[in-house]
């Protein structure tokens, strides 16, 4: 007779697979696809609102933070119903993507750095996407150096004064709150003197305006504060260690735009190409099938790596400088994708009579962003060789001086 044991704590058989079901049955019935009836969207209002009722279904289902704790408003559950879950939403159409930002990044920075009270005052609606958040770091002057930002924090009295400018925030238009890297200490060096707060993105003096993208989009955003008043509640971590604090969340970013929201291995672009490429009858080309079954291998290795990262969060690690292996990887998966589609599609992909046909065109033009996105190639490549092969850094002439001393941005002679 064999006996079946289970570690204590873990999951039994008879467990997982009634776990198992539950997320196939929800799934089933609310991972429909996110369908704008030929609307192009280009606010993205529509895909939010729809991430948002499939959140807030999630939610009341009591599968929405499965890690959470229930007191904050998660599920409770384990990371090992938190791997079940992935691995079966892989298997369907993403709902929510345009709450990567507010759930991959601001929300596990307030779970792990937020105060009893943030905590219990913001993560269980962050949860359940009755709020949605966006990240403010990069400025017109402070881009893949974002430690040279000039937007100031004063204090003054009970609130902190902000003034400055944020360029490329997505979705801040859609936003209840927001969280924003501002100076507060300019007699400090450029990665000190730095403070992370929350704001509220309508308070009086956000000024939030559209980016024009070339894809036709206008998801990005720039945002302007004019004396606007942040309680001084709403400092997150400790005063002038705001740079730590923005470094831990842009290692949340680049797992969630490197890793996605699923689990196991995934070949999205290359099984959507070969289906296209057998419909259009050029699949018997062998050197365009030498080219698919390489994204279908770099793919597979990128879903390895994002399994690696994720396997390192669940075991309570917040994530490190290998995160951006994943991040490059995706820019360079989504490059090798553009590129294939073009010879796949063909003349499809500038003039197109089918409807949707516009798809080919508007993923390639997007590509070009995911190079900058959570930081350029060169800023990953440089952060892989310093923190993760341990080779020799950068000069950085300006690591000892006082930031307005600096001639950066605005500050010049």
């Amino acid at each position: 007779m064999t006996v079946t044991t289970t570690a204590p704590g873990a999951l039994s058989q008879d467990e997982a697979a009634a776990f198992r079901q539950r997320c196939i049955e929800f799934l089933d019935e609310h991972a429909t696809g996110i369908h704008l009836d030929g609307d192009p969207d280009p606010r993205a209002e529509k895909r939010l609102r729809a991430a948002q009722a499939f959140q807030q279904a999630l939610a009341d289902a009591g599968l929405a933070g499965i890690t959470y704790p229930a007191e904050y408003g998660g599920a409770g559950l384990t990371k090992e119903h938190d791997k079940i879950w992935r691995e079966c939403y892989a298997q369907y159409p993403f709902m929510t993507s345009e709450l990567t930002i507010s759930h991959g990044m601001c929300l596990p920075m307030l779970a792990e750095y937020g105060t009893e009270e943030q905590k219990q005052r913001y993560l269980a609606d962050n949860i359940a996407a009755r709020t949605v958040w966006c990240q403010m770091f990069s400025e017109p002057g402070a881009g893949s150096d974002v430690a040279s930002l000039q937007s100031r924090a004063v204090l003054d009295g009970e609130e902190w004064i902000l003034n400055g400018q944020k360029v490329w925030t997505t979705l801040a238009h859609l936003c209840d709150f927001g969280i924003v890297i501002a100076r507060t200490d300019p007699d400090q060096p450029k990665h000190a003197g730095i403070s992370m707060f929350i704001v509220d993105m309508r308070a009086p003096g956000v000024e939030i305006r559209p980016i024009h993208q070339v894809d036709g989009g206008l998801h990005f955003n720039e945002i302007f504060f004019t004396d606007v008043r942040i309680p001084a509640e709403n400092l997150v971590g400790d005063l002038n260690n705001g740079w730590r604090l923005a470094t831990a969340m842009l290692m949340y970013e680049r797992v969630a735009i490197g890793g996605g929201g699923t689990d196991g291995v995934t070949h999205a672009n290359a099984d959507a190409l070969i289906l296209e490429a057998e419909k259009r009858g050029v699949l018997g080309d062998p050197a365009l099938r030498n080219d698919l079954m390489d994204l279908y291998i770099q793919e597979s290795v990128k879903s390895m790596n994002s399994l690696r990262t994720r396997a390192e969060l669940k075991a309570g690690k917040t994530p490190g400088p290998a995160g951006s292996l994943g991040k490059l990887q995706g820019t360079l998966v989504s490059y090798l994708a553009r590129d294939l589609s073009m010879r796949v599609v063909g003349a499809d992909s500038i003039a197109w009579d089918e409807e949707g046909g516009h798809r080919w065109s508007t993923q390639a033009i997007r590509s070009m962003g995911s190079g900058i996105a959570g930081g350029t190639n060169e800023i990953q490549k440089n952060i892989i060789g310093d923190r993760v092969l341990g080779l020799p850094r950068e000069p950085s002439v300006d690591k000892d001086v006082p930031f307005k001393d600096l001639r950066v941005g605005t500050q010049r002679d």
